[in-house]
């Protein structure tokens, strides 16, 4: 069998028409209609009022605090378990992120402790929508207790397009600024990029102007602020429109890859899943905690099977290092395990990939 990797990007050959068209038709290369008609179709998929497309995810997430005020000296509640770009994106503003332990069912921020570490210098909390799951105490929980304290909710949905909390509103919606990710892993992808929805004209238009230098409209060089230069391109619209239009076949996709993982590997103790409500939320990846991770890693690998570990505690990672106890993330730093997710993989792969994984646990099927 080739080699299978634990994510590969998906381009068909629409997208490849879609480029040589529009590089046919003369167009500029920067933002512009392309871009427009690509954020058209996020905020009418999300239900949002306003969607702006920025050049990646990171970046998504530093312009939403500069959006909401947050600067230097303020506290962002982030978890430590997430990518490391959710508290690197407040880190740019001289802001500080204060790290709180996640659920241990669904990795998404634990409400008592965002409690406990809510204080004077605490400005907004942002909940990491982990693998598209939302909190077990229900995201009006968090939405309530920033209101308490009088500071922001942002919504880290990277990992979450395509993802609903129970009540039908889609995830991102419910914070004021909530913010995607298109780099190379994601169910959709225009290998980088990054989106912001809200439904605030206000916040939007601040997010527009920040983007591009500031400007008063596009097109001119008269600036209202200060502002950056974080502008998408045409080419990264035209792939993101014709993946938004494979959007939900992969949602639907992932949900049955999440179902035949779980079948296959029913029984088996040491391998373990989240909760994942697969009625509203799409599983971005496969992730498991498992018995013996390195061990099983380097069998799967000898099976040509890729694997990836899931995030480190970001408080013990050199870029921070910083002391806490934080018993969820270090577990999942010890534990967890990425299985192979792309949404292109075949049911006799993930067959296979789940008969290795019981071959190393000596577990019968």
């Amino acid at each position: 069998m080739k080699f299978i990797y634990q994510m590969e990007p998906w381009y068909g050959t629409e997208e490849k028409i879609a480029l040589i068209e529009y590089m046919e038709s003369g167009g500029w290369l920067t933002e512009y209609q392309k871009t427009l008609q690509f954020e058209k179709s996020i905020a009418e998929y999300t239900n949002s009022k306003h969607a702006i497309v920025v050049n990646n995810g990171t970046i998504s997430l530093t312009l939403a605090a500069i959006a909401l005020n947050i600067g230097y000296g303020d506290e962002v509640i982030i978890p430590n378990y997430t990518m490391i770009a959710s508290p690197n994106s407040i880190k740019m503003l001289g802001a500080v992120p204060r790290f709180v332990d996640v659920d241990e069912d669904t990795l998404c921020l634990s409400l008592d402790k965002t409690k406990q570490a809510i204080n004077k210098k605490t400005k907004a909390i942002m909940i990491v929508l982990a693998n598209g799951r939302y909190p077990s105490e229900g995201i009006n929980s968090f939405v309530e207790l920033a209101k308490k304290h009088n500071i922001s909710l942002i919504e880290d949905a990277a990992q979450a397009l395509g993802s609903y909390y129970p009540d039908g509103k889609h995830i991102g919606t419910v914070g004021e600024i909530g913010s995607f990710s298109f780099s190379t892993p994601k169910v959709i992808t225009t290998g980088q990029g990054g989106a912001l929805i809200t439904n605030s004209d206000i916040l939007a238009s601040k997010i527009r102007k920040l983007k591009d230098f500031g400007r008063s409209g596009g097109g001119n060089d008269i600036h209202d602020s200060i502002g950056y230069n974080f502008k998408f391109t045409e080419m990264q619209a035209v792939i993101g429109i014709e993946q938004m239009k494979k959007l939900q076949f992969r949602v639907e996709r992932k949900k049955s890859i999440y179902r035949l993982y779980k079948k296959n590997l029913e029984g088996l103790n040491s391998v373990r899943f989240f909760n994942q409500d697969l009625v509203n939320t799409t599983p971005w990846f496969i992730d498991v905690l498992v018995d013996k991770r390195d061990e099983l890693q380097e069998f799967l690998k000898q099976k040509s099977i890729g694997t990836r570990i899931m995030y480190p505690p970001i408080n013990r990672q050199m870029a921070y290092n910083l002391d806490g106890e934080y018993p969820v993330s270090a577990k999942v730093g010890k534990m967890g395990l990425w299985l192979p997710s792309g949404s292109q993989l075949k049911d006799e792969e993930i067959e296979y990939i789940c008969e290795s994984i019981r071959m190393f646990y000596n577990f019968p099927r």
